[in-house]
């Protein structure tokens, strides 16, 4: 295995299961890197246990809430409000790069090729100008940026779209023309 992985989370039982499938399509077609799920402690012990012999580590994260029910209501997805777990991704220091994937994501051939791409690379979520679905991305683990991340999540809650935006200095007169830059226009408000 290298230091680069591909990355899950599991907030709750029922996502555990869908966090295995996607360790599972991984391996079945061939990845060559470590495989991690973070987990809530929304998820029992239990089921932590049976996790490890399918993922190369679990590790616990604590829960994050954005608490903007207001947004979340008028999206139909009230679920989404802990999906700001996710920025735990960034202590994932032992890893110089890292791929994300939701825990409903299959994989349907080898995508170790992702690792090649720059951070922060992500598909165009479609309905959203100047956004990217944050159900895949890739990304390089830092304190620093996590850090960051946090302290904007606390001043703003819905903050993700203007955190990246000016964390890498975009203004209006430098942003990309095109979806496929490698650095999206802004990230998706609901990691």
């Amino acid at each position: 295995l290298t230091d680069e992985a591909f990355i899950t989370l599991a907030t709750t039982e029922s996502y555990c299961k869908g966090a295995a499938v996607v360790a599972r399509s991984l391996r079945r077609h061939g990845t060559t890197r470590s495989i991690i799920l973070m987990v809530t402690p929304n998820v029992s012990e239990q089921s932590r246990l049976a996790l490890r012999d399918v993922f190369n580590e679990v590790v616990l994260v604590d829960l994050l809430d954005s608490q903007d029910q207001g947004h979340l209501a008028l999206l139909g997805r009230p679920d989404l409000g802990i999906t700001f777990t996710k920025i735990h991704c960034w202590t994932l220091t032992q890893f110089s790069k890292c791929v994300f994937l939701d825990a409903d994501t299959l994989v349907l051939s080898n995508v170790d090729d992702l690792f090649e791409r720059e951070e922060l690379s992500a598909a165009p979520d479609p309905g959203w100008p100047d956004c990217f679905n944050s159900g895949v991305f890739v990304f390089r683990p830092s304190l620093q940026t996590h850090a960051a991340l946090l302290e904007h999540a606390m001043q703003h809650g819905q903050f993700l779209s203007l955190w990246w935006q000016e964390y890498n200095g975009y203004t209006k007169s430098t942003l990309p023309e095109k979806q496929e830059e490698k650095k999206p226009q802004q990230v998706q408000t609901y990691l």
